[in-house]
């Protein structure tokens, strides 16, 4: 584990090519992250998924929330990549969602079953690819041009990234 708590996978690296093999490997990983994450946050009580994953970070229930926040934006993103020509996407502040009313209202197990329907539809999506398109491009106004191939690895790590989050804050806290 990285001695960092905000990164126990490491940091995300960018790659410049990815190959036939990685990238089913990515698409993988992206099938596998709703089991995962349900995986990660069973059994935990209500006092555990209110606990900062680290230091001055978010909650358990925070994260759970987040991931399908973030991979809608996603998903969202690869569309509007797939039938335009280089668009520029809108960001959205990710820490400024955590803190919406949703968040703490809404039961994890709606947002576990969100990110399973959503992982479903996207993975169909990412598997019905040609190659050509994963050359496609979408400008995202912080972080520079990103191609989807780019953006594919960067969602793997995503999930695992989050996952991480929770299954290492069980296993300091020795929660079984």
């Amino acid at each position: 584990m990285d001695s960092d708590l905000r990164y126990p996978i490491g940091k995300f690296e960018r790659p410049e090519t990815i190959t036939d093999s990685q990238r089913r490997a990515f698409i993988d990983a992206i099938a596998e992250t709703p089991a995962r994450l349900a995986a990660a946050v069973a059994g935990l009580t209500p006092a555990q998924l209110d606990t900062p994953y680290r230091p001055g970070g978010w909650t358990v229930r925070q994260v759970v929330h987040h991931v399908p926040d973030s991979h809608m934006n996603a998903y969202v993103r690869w569309k509007l990549a797939l039938t335009e020509d280089e668009p520029t996407i809108k960001p959205y502040d990710e820490a400024r969602w955590a803190e919406l009313g949703d968040v703490s209202a809404t039961p994890i197990d709606t947002s576990l079953a969100l990110l399973e329907n959503l992982h479903k539809r996207w993975v169909l999506l990412l598997r019905s690819l040609t190659p050509s398109d994963w050359a496609r491009k979408f400008r995202h106004p912080e972080l520079g041009t990103m191609s989807l191939n780019q953006n594919l690895a960067l969602y793997a790590w995503h999930g695992r990234h989050h996952v991480a989050h929770i299954t290492s804050l069980r296993e300091r806290n020795g929660w079984r």
